[in-house]
C-alpha cells in the first residue's frame, strides 16, 4: 500500500541537505479565502461540532450556519470545514500508519496552528514573487510517480484514488510544498555564515563524544518555546513535555504522542528521524544518546528551540571507509528578481543553450552571461559532493552523462544550464571530513534558524483565533 508519507519525504529533501523539511504540513489552495461574515459567536475548537448538512428552509427555519470561521490570518480566513477535512486526512494517515489516534482536540489544534503557518507562507510567497507554475508542477509530479515505481502519473493517479486520496488536492500540496522549500532556501539557509572554527570545533567534540562511524534510529518529540517568552510561558510549555513524557511512561505509543504534542515537522508521522550519523546530530542531543540504550526515553531536556524528548530506537556502527562520488559540473545561471521574472530569465537561458548546440563553447558564454561567481571560471564549479548545491540543481546534474548538458532548471536563484565535465569516487579525505561537517552545522543552524524565521513571520502578523482564545 502507498504511502502518502514516502511521496512527501521526497518533496522535504527539496530543503537542501538539512533534513528538512518543512516545517510543518503544506499549504492547500482551498485553505486561504477572503474573510466572510461570521453569523453568530463560535464555540471553542475542542468542541467543533460535527458539519452541519444544509436543509430545506422553509417559511418558519431560522437561518442555518452551514460553515464557520476558526482562524483569520491577515485578511484570509481558515474555517471549520476546512479544518474537518484536514483532520479527517490526518485520522486517515493516522490509521494507515497504525498509529493510535491522539486526543481529537489536541489534535486538532495542533493541525490548527499548522494551517495557520501554510497560510502565512502562501502569503509571504505571493507577496515575494515566488511562483510555481503547472509545468513545473506537472514535473515534479511526474518524478514523485518514478520515485514511488509507477511507469507513468496516469497509474500514480489511480493508485492515489484507490487509497481515497483527491488527487488534485494532493497536487496543490506538492506546490505548496516545492514553495515552502524555495522559501527556505532563500530566507533561511543561503544567508547561513558557517565558520572555519565552528567546523573544526564540531569535528573535535565528534571525536570526543561518539565512536567513529556510529549511527542512532530515533524519534523525537519538540514543544517549542515562542520567542521572548515569559517564565510563565516557559513553565507552561515544560509542563506540555512533561505531560507528553507522562504518557509516554504510561504506556502510550511514541507516534500517538509525537502526534498530539509535538511542533516538530514531523510530528504527523511519528516524529521519526530515522537514522542519523554522529556529525548529522547536534551536540546536545549526542549527549543525552550517550546515557540511553536502544528502546529508552529521555527525560525532558531544553535546547534554545524548545522542549525535547527521544527515543532510541536502535544504534549501529559503521567501520568501513566512506567512499562518495563527486561530479566535476559547470553551469551558467540566469537569475530571476522582481526586474527580471522568470520567463525572461527563462528565454534568455534557452537562447544561449541554442547558441551552445550550434557550436558555441560553453566556457565563453558562461563568462559572458553568467551571473554567478563561478562565470570568471567558465562557469566550473569544481567538484561536487552529494548536498553541496541545491536539490533541483543536484537531481538534474546527477541524471546526466559526462559530457551531457542538461535543459534549463529551475532553481531558488533562477534559471541553470548544467554541463557534467567528469565523475570520480573517492575516500573521504580531510577536506571532505571538514565539508561533511560543515553541512552537518548547516542543517543543526537551519532548523534553528527556520523556526526563528517562522516565529518572526507570526510575530508580525495579525493572527485571530475565532473559536478559541489562545493557543
Amino acid at each position: 500500500m502507498l504511502h502518502i508519507k514516502l511521496m512527501l519525504a521526497f518533496l522535504l529533501s527539496l530543503a537542501c541537505t538539512t533534513n528538512v523539511s518543512a516545517a510543518g504540513l503544506h499549504k492547500t489552495t482551498d485553505t486561504t479565502k477572503k474573510l466572510k461574515a461570521q453569523t453568530q459567536p463560535a464555540p471553542a475548537v475542542a468542541d467543533l461540532p460535527a458539519p452541519v448538512v444544509p436543509k430545506k428552509i422553509t417559511s418558519q427555519t431560522e437561518p442555518i450556519l452551514v460553515d464557520q470561521i476558526v482562524a483569520v490570518v491577515n485578511n484570509d480566513a481558515i474555517t471549520r470545514y476546512e479544518l474537518e477535512d484536514r483532520l479527517g486526512t490526518i485520522e486517515r494517515q493516522l490509521k494507515k500508519q497504525g498509529t493510535a489516534l491522539p486526543d481529537t482536540a489536541m489534535l486538532k489544534k495542533q493541525i490548527l496552528e499548522r494551517m495557520i503557518t501554510e497560510v502565512l507562507l502562501a502569503q509571504f510567497a505571493k507577496e515575494t514573487g515566488i511562483r510555481i507554475d503547472d509545468v513545473q508542477l506537472d514535473k515534479t509530479m511526474q518524478r514523485i510517480a518514478k520515485e514511488n515505481k509507477f511507469p507513468s502519473l496516469v497509474e500514480f493517479r489511480a493508485q492515489l484514488e484507490k487509497e481515497g486520496v483527491d488527487f488534485k488536492k494532493f497536487r496543490e500540496e506538492v506546490r505548496g510544498e516545492i514553495i515552502t522549500a524555495r522559501l527556505r532556501e532563500r530566507e533561511v539557509d543561503s544567508k547561513l555564515v558557517i565558520s572555519e572554527g565552528e567546523v573544526d570545533n564540531h569535528l573535535i567534540n565528534q571525536a570526543k563524544q561518539i565512536g567513529k562511524g556510529e549511527e542512532f534510529r530515533l524519534a523525537h518529540i519538540l514543544v517549542l518555546v515562542p520567542e521572548q517568552a515569559s517564565a510563565d510561558k516557559i513553565q507552561t510549555t515544560r509542563q506540555r513535555a512533561e505531560q507528553a513524557l507522562s504518557q509516554l511512561r504510561g504506556g502510550a505509543e511514541f507516534a500517538q504522542v509525537a502526534a498530539g504534542f509535538s511542533d516538530a515537522k514531523d510530528a504527523l508521522e511519528g516524529g521519526n528521524l530515522g537514522w542519523r550519523s554522529a556529525d548529522r546530530t547536534p551536540a546536545i542531543f549526542l549527549e543525552i544518546l550517550r546515557k540511553m540504550s536502544p528502546g529508552e526515553t529521555s527525560p525532558v531536556f531544553r535546547s534554545p528551540n524548545g522542549f525535547h524528548i527521544l527515543k532510541l530506537i536502535e544504534k549501529r556502527s559503521k567501520e568501513n571507509p566512506v567512499v562518495i562520488s563527486q561530479t566535476q559540473a559547470r553551469h551558467i545561471l540566469i537569475k530571476t528578481s522582481e526586474l527580471v521574472p522568470e520567463n525572461e530569465a527563462k528565454s534568455r537561458l534557452m537562447v544561449i543553450k541554442q547558441r551552445i548546440e550550434k557550436g558555441a563553447d560553453f566556457s565563453k558564454q558562461a563568462k559572458l552571461y553568467s551571473e554567478d561567481g563561478s562565470a570568471a571560471k567558465g562557469g566550473d564549479l569544481g567538484w561536487l559532493s552529494p548536498g553541496e548545491t541545491v536539490p533541483e540543481f543536484e537531481t538534474a546534474m546527477n541524471q546526466l552523462e559526462v559530457g551531457q548538458m542538461s535543459g534549463v532548471v529551475q532553481s531558488a536563484f533562477g534559471w541553470h544550464l548544467i554541463q557534467v565535465l567528469e565523475r570520480r569516487s573517492t575516500d573521504v579525505s580531510v577536506k571532505e571530513k571538514k565539508k561533511q561537517a560543515q553541512l552537518a552545522i548547516r542543517a543543526e543552524k537551519s532548523d534553528a534558524a527556520y523556526q526563528d524565521w517562522l516565529r518572526q513571520l507570526r510575530d508580525g502578523a495579525t493572527i485571530e483565533y475565532r473559536l478559541e482564545p489562545a493557543l
